[in-house]
């Protein structure tokens, strides 16, 4: 197995961080400092070594620090399946972010065939009570981390979807404008569907052969739509009627949701405490993440926002046992120190400090 680790980052006007230059070798990170000092900043500049928006789901404008505003860069020297690159991403005056490995432009999924990133972060703490959105983005992370091509069957859904919606929100009933729009959503929905399927399926196994201080979580995917495309085809054939109704399409994999169920408890994740919740979140993070190391040839980055404050000493401990037997450059942050003890000289522990407005990086 091969590691996969970031050997140095560098933020450069990206948020709180006028300049920031960690240096690291291929251990846990451990990032402590009060409440705004910058340190989920800095793992969002890690986030995005992988396709998508990041962890928080933001436009390259709002990353930009202020009030300069003159765009802004994160470097990192990446080590992935034996090679080393070095990896630009950048916007200048909000403009879309943009890539290079390598000194080379690419498109910004390339990133998902050299890397691997998972996240766990506050925000996603709500995930079993709050709407289905929230669990398909989830999912759909999961998926991706497994298929980075997950991602271009997603969009070729979604632009042929916001054009079908567009027909049926003007009333067209002519069913040729319709069909090149049905035929690659339903390309694209199937392909959708089974990588769903095919990452749960790479979940369930990595929890069932593994020990864990952690509970387990069964997971199920709900969507009532057919699993072949020309079914899929069909459907939204038989469904214009209804979707004219309604104005937009009803069936599809844009209507899926995410079922957990407490595995030990047979309790629904829904119905559980809040620590049994956080609890469930990280045993699927954790699952992901060997799952991957299987799959992958070398364990994901994990970022791990403030998850230690919410865990028990004996928790926290187990979870720090998985991550370094893992192998895995874990990115955590927490407010004190403290929180980090049990991996003494397992991680590498960083100071993150604010003043006026901007942050820094040390070790004690």
């Amino acid at each position: 197995m091969t590691g996969l680790f970031l050997s140095q980052l560098t933020l450069s006007h990206f948020r709180s961080h006028r300049r920031s230059v960690i240096d690291c070798d291929a251990r846990p990170v451990a990032l402590h400092g009060p409440n705004g000092a910058g340190k989920t900043n800095i793992l969002e500049a890690v986030s995005l070594f992988s396709p998508g928006r990041g962890l928080r789901r933001s436009s390259a404008q709002d990353m930009t620090r202020r009030p300069e505003a003159l765009g802004w860069k994160v470097t990192g020297i990446l080590h992935a399946q034996r090679q080393v690159h070095e990896v630009e991403i950048w916007s200048e005056n909000g403009a879309a972010r943009q890539t290079r490995i390598d000194a080379k432009a690419t498109a910004q999924n390339t990133l998902g065939r050299i890397a691997r990133v998972l996240w766990l972060v506050p925000t996603m703490d709500r995930l079993w009570i709050e709407g289905a959105d929230g669990r398909r983005r989830f999912l759909d992370r999961m998926t991706l981390s497994f298929l980075p091509d997950h991602g271009d069957q997603t969009l070729r859904y979604e632009k042929a979807m916001r054009e079908r919606n567009r027909l049926l929100k003007d009333m067209v009933r002519e069913p040729s404008w319709y069909l090149a729009l049905e035929n690659a959503m339903a390309e694209a929905g199937a392909a959708i569907h089974a990588n769903r399927l095919n990452a749960l399926q790479a979940i369930a196994q990595a929890q069932e052969q593994a020990e864990t201080a952690f509970p387990t979580a069964t997971l199920e995917l709900l969507c009532d739509m057919p699993d072949t495309a020309e079914g899929l085809r069909q459907a939204l054939a038989d469904n214009r009627m209804r979707d004219l109704t309604a104005g937009r399409t009803l069936i599809g994999p844009h209507r899926a949701d995410l079922n957990g169920v407490y595995a030990a408890k047979d309790v629904p994740a829904r119905d559980c405490s809040t620590g049994e919740q956080k609890a469930l979140l990280v045993s699927l993070i954790l699952a992901n993440a060997r799952a991957l190391a299987a799959d992958f040839g070398a364990p994901p980055l994990l970022l791990l926002d403030e998850v230690a404050a919410h865990l028990d000493t004996t928790r926290q401990a187990a979870l720090y046992d998985e991550i370094t037997a893992l192998g895995s450059q874990a990115w955590m942050t927490g407010t004190g120190v403290e929180l980090f003890t049990e991996l003494g000289d397992r991680a590498q522990i960083l100071e993150v400090t604010e003043v006026d407005g901007v942050s820094a990086v040390r070790r004690p």
